[in-house]
């Protein structure tokens, strides 16, 4: 810690509302994501849907950060969720979890630029993106009776509604592995 206080930035009412506002849009883009989905769409690529859900956080490893959970089954063996986090200073990323007993379409989520993250941490983003920064391209699958955590940077554009349309596309992409091998 500083001995002393950085009083200027604390005062700094033009940067906390700009974070402020930039939460808030991330909030929106997020609520419609999860809007342009259905619950029959959802439960079409996995039947124990919980539905949708989001949630902010301020301490990810000191940043804030929010996120878009669909399907929200957490079961190592026969769960499925699909989970959209925007971690400010960090990026926003995808990540697709998979069961053990559950299809897993590998190769289509490498065709699609996904990176197979570490199963045993399939929670901790930190890790997951620090995994994926240094993890080598010829990284092994894991058994076909594993789980799989699959991680993708999405890369924006300052336009609200481009945002929301490459959002969607990278949600499409991922409903339509239901079933693929």
């Amino acid at each position: 810690m500083k001995a002393e206080l950085d009083l200027p930035l604390w005062l700094d009412q033009a940067l906390v509302q700009r974070q402020n506002q930039l939460k808030a849009d991330f909030l929106d883009l997020f609520e419609q994501l999860g809007n342009s989905i259905t619950h029959e769409e959802l439960t079409a690529f996995f039947s124990n849907s919980k539905g949708k859900k989001i949630s902010k956080g301020n301490q990810l490893l000191g940043f804030p950060y929010l996120v878009l959970d669909l399907i929200r089954n957490f079961d190592l063996d026969y769960g499925c969720n699909l989970r959209f986090v925007s971690w400010f200073g960090h990026g926003l990323y995808c990540c697709v979890f998979l069961g053990k007993q559950m299809a897993q379409p590998d190769q289509l989520f490498l065709e699609n630029g996904f990176h197979l993250g570490r199963n045993d941490l399939p929670w901790d983003l930190a890790a997951q993106v620090n995994w994926i920064k240094t993890a080598t391209s010829d990284s092994k699958l894991p058994l076909k009776e594993e789980a799989r955590l699959w991680i993708k940077e999405i890369a924006l554009v300052g336009d609200r509604e481009t945002c929301l349309q490459i959002l969607r596309k990278e949600l499409r992409k991922i409903l339509q592995a239901n079933g693929k091998e």
